[in-house]
């Protein structure tokens, strides 16, 4: 039975590229918005609010996407365990970008008023919903595919989408914004966001190649699929999604911080050129792009538990240091910060794939991956929105953001020592 389950198995390279294409996809995406709502949401859908309250509203729109991921989690991560891994993958790349292509049309406060705002709002929940259950299909479908000495790898293709689709986002809205303001704020801004949809015919293209997870096969085969995974889940898995919620934590919303948080910061507090700091945000994801392999392939030869843990440590270390420099105040000093703290919390972030797949069994996999990294994301997406609340609390301290950093780093750091002793014998 186990020879006929995996005789179908892809490609490695065909299961890489389609665990990649829909995850860049979804990183991009998710970038596109939150550079957008630094930028300029809050001058198109919240113009009647001042600088401040409107920065604030347009980052609360980008945390409601994170508020519906972990419903998209449990719902997709349901019929993933129930109906398949790759069947549920494609529904997601689907939606995700059709809705992101749709916020590229959308007109503004100043041609229908209030409905705007509701729209936007309504369009990032559903594009929240569909984010929930792709990383962690694309995840779990990756390291089912990987032999046992290449998880690493496998399980670190679809983080690469996040710094490709950074990369790409951040690079976008570096040309467009070489607009003069008045074309930029006119329509420039909506480029990003249309190009979702010829983004999304090539990532359907290439996922439509990749066979179904040999190992839900083999369930099938074996009738150990589970009639009711979530159910099933928090019987027997609450510990372990508590733990993978921490686990994802500084990956998640030390990014947030480092990027989405510090490009507002530098462009409405500073006064920096938007430029410099989008520039800034695609040197980190490039570095980003060429480490993950390398991550990968630590995590092959001592695992992805030290590789969270060292990543982890790493970035407590640096939190004071990173936002030293961004009190310097200058264009250099904060690019610097951007890029080192978008790589040192990549670290942990690449050894996510693998040590979150490798803690539940097959038959909630889907579903405990899923909850574990977006309920995460769930909180992480308020990170910018709190980081502004803060430095407003604290008299404009950057010492309270670099505290706020240590405490995420030491929370991963932490979470996946436990991770280790949870990992399941069978895969």
């Amino acid at each position: 039975m186990q020879t006929t389950a995996r005789a179908a198995q892809s490609n490695p390279r065909t299961v890489a590229l389609g665990a990649f294409a829909g995850t860049a996809l979804e990183w991009y995406d998710y970038y596109v918005y939150g550079t957008a709502a630094a930028l300029v949401f809050n001058t198109q859908f919240f113009p009647e609010l001042s600088p401040v309250a409107g920065t604030m509203a347009s980052f609360a729109t980008f945390g409601v996407g994170f508020v519906a991921r972990p419903v998209g989690a449990a719902v997709f991560g349901h019929l993933g365990d129930r109906y398949g891994r790759r069947r549920i993958l494609m529904v997601t790349v689907v939606l995700i970008g059709v809705v992101t292509g749709c916020i590229g049309l959308l007109p503004t406060y100043a041609q229908i008023g209030v409905a705007a705002p509701i729209l936007l709002a309504t369009l990032r929940l559903l594009q929240g919903l569909s984010v929930g259950g792709e990383w962690s299909g694309a995840a779990t479908l990756a390291v089912e595919h990987a032999p046992k000495e290449k998880r690493g790898i496998y399980g670190v293709m679809p983080q690469m989408g996040s710094p490709v689709g950074s990369l790409t986002a951040t690079g976008v809205f570096a040309l467009v914004s070489l607009l003069p303001d008045a074309q930029f704020e006119s329509w420039g801004w909506r480029i990003p966001f249309l190009l979702g949809f010829p983004l999304l015919l090539i990532a359907l293209w290439v996922r439509s190649r990749v066979d179904e997870s040999p190992v839900f096969q083999e369930m099938l085969v074996q009738q150990r699929a589970a009639k009711r995974p979530l159910v099933e889940l928090f019987r027997t898995g609450g510990g372990r999604l508590v733990v993978g919620i921490a686990v994802s934590f500084v990956g998640i919303g030390g990014y947030y911080l480092a990027g989405t948080y510090l490009t507002n910061y530098g462009a409405d507090t500073v006064g920096i050129d938007r430029t410099v700091l989008l520039n800034a945000a695609v040197c980190g994801s490039f570095l980003n792009l060429c480490l993950y392999p390398l991550f990968g392939r630590i995590a092959d030869r001592v695992g992805p538990g030290p590789v969270a843990v060292w990543g982890a440590a790493a970035s407590a270390v640096a939190a004071f240091p990173i936002f030293w420099l961004v009190g310097l105040g200058t264009a250099w000093s904060i690019a610097t910060a951007m890029v080192a703290g978008l790589v040192l919390v990549s670290v942990s972030y690449a050894a996510c794939g693998q040590l979150l797949s490798e803690m539940f069994s097959s038959e909630v996999r889907y579903s405990g991956v899923g909850l574990s990294y977006n309920v995460s994301g769930a909180i992480s997406g308020f990170v910018p929105l709190a980081a502004t609340a803060l430095l407003a609390a604290t008299g404009g301290s950057l010492w309270s953001l670099a505290a706020m950093l240590c405490v995420f780093s030491l929370i991963t750091l932490f979470a996946a020592v436990a991770a280790q002793r949870l990992r399941v014998a069978e895969l």
